[in-house]
């Protein structure tokens, strides 16, 4: 069902876009996306503004899950495996937020504990 409609919504979408001086000179997804919602065209083809909004996402979420997973290889081939999950997930947490670590005072980390 939905895979006819957003055929039918991609079709209208190409010539009503080619048929738009708005649309010629944009440069990206990021300006696509920026400009259908200025003219309200997200609303007229929800379909592939979602898609478009999932094409633009899904580069980070990516990215972030390789970082996460490479941070695991660097902290379990450190330890040789001999971890446990929590004690993983620990360690994990801190290395892939050092920025955020690094900026607390190890004399407040101290006084907490």
């Amino acid at each position: 069902m939905y895979l006819i409609i957003l055929d039918i919504q991609i079709e209208n979408f190409i010539v009503d876009m080619k048929s738009n001086d708005a649309f010629m000179s944009l440069k990206g997804l990021g300006e696509l996306a920026q400009k259908m919602v200025e003219t309200r065209k997200n609303d007229i083809y929800p379909l592939v503004f979602l898609l478009i909004k999932l094409a633009l996402t899904l580069s980070i979420a990516t990215a972030t899950v390789e970082r996460a997973f490479s941070a695991m290889n660097i902290i379990k081939n450190h330890l040789h495996n001999r971890m446990g999950d929590s004690w993983m997930n620990d360690c994990l947490l801190t290395y892939i937020e050092k920025d955020i670590f690094n900026s607390i005072d190890n004399s407040l980390i101290v006084q907490r504990f």
